[in-house]
């Protein structure tokens, strides 16, 4: 499923499917995100991630309804690499923190969901519809002295408007953090994955539906990205 500001979601296709065809195009990695789970009080898609890594070389992130160490343990039971918190996290930090010393660091992604609000970053949580109090870069250091071995941004006004990434936002908290950041939220073009890893800071860049839609291939990404200077890896 994907949309616009986390609204507005239509069906691209059947993931396991996808995520092959991703793979088989060179991408690096690849990332579920149950934006409704929380919302909608779900657990994680734990059949979907197992179908997936059945399938798969390459590492396999799953977000979405991880409430507690338990339901990470049975994530990554499930064929996951790594799991994505966001709303347990604001809720209960601790959780970070228990999951890093249980399985390590590098399994535990902060999914930090962010809004401009005035001249800082207000995060959000239960896909996009609840604002807290959190300033997004402060969390973000926050969440790393927690645990977190990696942090997922998303520009919650740049989703799905294709329109680039947010680079200051990205900015600020790649400069904030010594963990690696994922941008997302915003790419239309090529242009824009190479602009937020150039001028923004990110450690990565996530697509969704310009790859979803055919407008660019995770191909033409690397390629473009590879023009400019930045090492990727290319399929043979």
């Amino acid at each position: 499923m994907k949309g616009v500001r986390f609204e507005g979601l239509r069906d691209v296709g059947d993931p396991v499917e996808l995520a092959e065809r991703y793979e088989r195009d060179g991408a690096d990695e690849i990332v579920f995100l149950d934006i409704g789970a929380t919302h909608e009080q779900r657990g994680t898609m734990l059949d979907l991630a197992r179908r997936t890594a059945e399938r798969l070389f390459i590492p396999l992130t799953i977000g979405g309804g991880i409430r507690t160490v338990g339901d990470m343990a049975n994530a990554l039971r499930a064929g996951a690499d790594k799991v994505g918190v966001n709303s347990a996290a604001v809720q209960r930090p601790e959780i970070m923190t228990e999951g890093a010393r249980r399985f390590g660091a590098q399994c535990i992604v902060a999914s930090i969901d962010a809004r401009r609000d005035g001249d800082s970053w207000r995060v959000y949580t239960s896909g996009a519809r609840v604002r807290t109090e959190l300033d997004a870069v402060e969390w973000a250091r926050e969440c790393v002295a927690r645990g977190a071995g990696e942090i997922l941004l998303t520009s919650i006004d740049k989703d799905g408007a294709r329109t680039g990434y947010d680079l200051e936002l990205t900015l600020a908290v790649s400069r904030a953090v010594s963990v690696p950041v994922i941008a997302s939220g915003g790419a239309g073009i090529a242009a824009h994955v190479r602009d937020v890893i150039v001028n923004g800071g990110a450690d990565a860049a996530l697509v969704a539906g310009i790859v979803h839609d055919g407008v660019e291939t995770v191909a033409g990404l690397k390629r473009a990205m590879r023009q400019a200077g930045i090492p990727v890896r290319m399929v043979a």
